[in-house]
């Protein structure tokens, strides 16, 4: 029989460090959320009370404030012993849920044919998505994970979660390594590794920011996020196939730029190239 979408349980995990007026706004709109069964799960990393301040402001919800060392894993992880809902997700503290996401949300999960797990459409402030996610609902391969899952849009069922146990805290923000990014999508490629059925619905949109960068930082996280993508690629043990094209890409897109006379991008790729290449020796030995 399927599950009632009313009755279905939402523990919304974030990790929250430094950030009032962001974490703030977050709250209102779960404030404004017409399906109320959930709980919010704050992992407070700031080393004062200004995250008690801001859940003062908010009374109708129902939290549990956790505390943790800095890192996004590692805040991450702090929270699974204390997942008790149907579904989880990890929001970050920036983003925003338009009313009607978490209803939305739970009627997908009470269907006859309901999957083990969502991923839903980033937009920014403009209200826009970037060229990189698809218009139409899909199956998430490990192939197709790179462009149809990102942390703040993902929605587990927690048996999944219990299944695949914690992030690996040596990929995500403050885990003083090379590969500070792509915690969620090694944890959504290991979910389907355990045989998760995990579906991308552009229908689900949740709202994030995105932040302007220079040549310089935009060239670091190339070499970041290039990383990361390597570190995970060898660590799950993709193809060979798989790994040689996700590196002739950002070398091919390399010299394009170049030969267009773009720098900035030219260089980015080079970054992404060289930072795919450190990842994969160390997402090996992982294994």
């Amino acid at each position: 029989m399927a599950e009632a979408a009313s009755d279905l349980r939402f523990d919304l995990v974030v990790a929250t460090v430094d950030r009032t007026a962001d974490l703030d706004a977050f709250l209102a709109s779960l404030d404004a959320q017409t399906h109320r069964a959930f709980r919010l799960v704050v992992v407070d990393q700031n080393d004062d009370d200004r995250v008690e301040r801001v859940l003062a402001a908010h009374p109708d919800l129902e939290t549990l404030r956790l505390r943790s060392r800095r890192g996004l894993s590692r805040a991450r992880n702090a929270a699974l012993p204390s997942l008790e809902a149907d579904l989880v997700a990890f929001p970050d503290d920036d983003c925003l849920y338009v009313p009607d996401l978490l209803e939305r949300v739970a009627a997908r999960f009470a269907g006859e044919q309901a999957p083990d797990g969502i991923c839903g459409r980033p937009l920014g402030a403009d209200g826009r998505s970037s060229g990189r996610w698809p218009s139409m609902a899909q199956p998430i391969t490990p192939d197709s994970v790179f462009h149809t899952a990102i942390s703040h849009t993902i929605f587990l069922r927690r048996g999944v979660v219990q299944r695949v146990g914690t992030f690996d805290e040596q990929l995500g923000l403050g885990a003083g390594t090379p590969w500070t990014s792509g915690e969620e999508i090694d944890y959504v490629v290991r979910a389907l590794g355990e045989g998760a059925r995990i579906e991308y619905d552009p229908s689900i949109v949740i709202t994030h920011p995105a932040k302007r960068v220079g040549a310089d930082e935009l060239v670091a996280l190339g070499r970041r996020d290039g990383g990361a993508v390597g570190y995970l690629l060898a660590a799950n043990r993709y193809p060979p196939s798989t790994i040689l094209r996700l590196l002739l890409r950002p070398l091919l897109a390399a010299v394009a730029f170049a030969v267009l006379l773009d720098t900035t991008r030219a260089r980015f790729h080079l970054a992404t190239l060289g930072g795919r290449l450190r990842g994969l020796a160390a997402g090996r030995r992982r294994r």
